[in-house]
């Protein structure tokens, strides 16, 4: 029922100009206001240096004080950069700015994405789309130890929950990952046609068991069909995939030029056994949407996802091919109203994204990996919106 209300209120922009929170994950003013403040404060003002050792503090937000929490970093490339991204951990499971109850949660920093709204935007369009589940959030100011750290993305982790990939007890999550990103304790296998290397991030297992070995069968069995010298139907296929999650997790990735989503990282799926594969959720956008200076990405115009090794398969399939058109015109369809909801909160966060950019001194200047970088930030914000624009008429011409 919340997914219906999530649509909704992007298809139709049923926003009102008012200080209440509506069902499309942002909070709507009429003047811009200082966004909720995000107060930790480690145990012996511990600076939080380890992606691998949490450490323990306390977290105040609002009307809620957390006396017992941890937190440490995270991220790939993104821990390198100077506005850390962190996890969370709550003692108990809590709902967080009336986001559902969970332990964990995830600070993005957004620090090479100087709109700030990249991740945001590619999770409004999986609001709209079939895929079943897409990380909540909301925008906070951050401050540890008393110093203001920046503006934040407060979101859902991508795992197993009730509230987050509903999988239950026997499902899989399932992450495509490089071996150098995989830690040593993580149970992973490599797949026999494509040589993805898929991450079991659940349910915990040991290698060679009966649950370990069901689903490297099971994507093994699949990618033998997938590539089998004899062209298979799209029914075949069906067998083992759910299309329309297929198609719409492409569409968003393909939509958004999304780098590492060629099946390089960041690449979720998941299996409920006795149901079918699905991909999703979907996640890690800070560098897409143009905001990248390498694999030609940069340019709204050509393919990229469509060249990772299962859906370069899958478009050699004529009725796939012809799902992913037809559903494309859906997103085409509803391109203006999703750029209504990125500037309206690109205007709630005004006035603390301009202290952000106090704190962090970017605007005008190079991070990686920016293909562009602009002195202010409407420029920047335009930069996305137009190259948003004309990748979807691309798109709308060339698939």
């Amino acid at each position: 029922m919340k997914k219906y209300f999530l649509k909704i209120a992007i298809l139709f922009s049923v926003l009102t100009l008012s200080c209440k929170e509506d069902d499309s994950n942002s909070i709507i003013v009429e003047e811009p206001t200082f966004l909720p403040l995000f107060s930790i404060e480690t145990e012996n003002e511990e600076p939080i240096n380890s992606k691998e050792d949490y450490i323990k503090g306390t977290l105040t937000l609002e009307n809620q004080v957390f006396e017992e929490i941890k937190i440490r970093g995270r991220g790939n490339s993104t821990w390198a950069l100077p506005k850390k991204p962190y996890q969370i951990k709550l003692d108990d499971k809590e709902g967080i700015l009336e986001m559902p109850n969970d332990k964990k949660w995830i600070l993005l920093a957004n620090y090479s994405d100087k709109t700030l709204l990249r991740n945001y935007f590619a999770f409004s369009l999986g609001y709209i789309s079939n895929l079943e589940w897409t990380p909540e959030s909301k925008f906070v100011d951050v401050e540890i130890n008393d110093e203001y750290v920046g503006v934040y993305q407060l979101t859902q982790k991508v795992e197993e929950s009730s509230n987050r990939v509903n999988i239950g007890d026997d499902g899989y999550l399932l992450e495509v990952d490089q071996l150098n990103r995989i830690d040593v304790d993580d149970v992973y296998f490599q797949a026999s046609k494509s040589n993805y290397y898929f991450n079991i991030k659940e349910p915990k297992l040991d290698l060679d068991s009966e649950e370990y070995n069901f689903i490297v069968d099971y994507l093994n069995n699949f990618e033998a069909t997938l590539f089998s010298d004899e062209e298979k139907s799209l029914e075949e296929l069906s067998e083992f995939i759910d299309i329309d999650s297929f198609v719409d997790w492409y569409l968003i990735n393909e939509i958004a030029k999304n780098n590492d989503a060629i099946f390089y990282s960041s690449v979720y799926m998941n299996l409920i056994p006795g149901e079918k594969l699905k991909m999703g959720p979907i996640w890690d956008f800070d560098i897409a949407f143009g905001n990248v200076n390498y694999n030609g990405n940069e340019k709204p115009e050509g393919f990229w996802i469509k060249n990772a090794a299962w859906y370069q398969r899958l478009f050699e399939n004529d009725e796939f091919k012809q799902k992913v058109k037809n559903r494309f015109e859906y997103f085409y369809e509803n391109k203006e109203a999703l750029l209504d909801q990125l500037k309206k909160q690109a205007k709630h966060i005004e006035l603390s994204r301009e202290t952000n950019f106090e704190t962090w001194e970017i605007l005008g200047t190079y991070v990686w990996p920016n293909y562009v970088f602009f002195d202010t930030y409407e420029e920047e914000l335009t930069y996305l919106e137009d190259w948003f624009l004309d990748r979807m008429n691309w798109l709308h011409n060339n698939l």
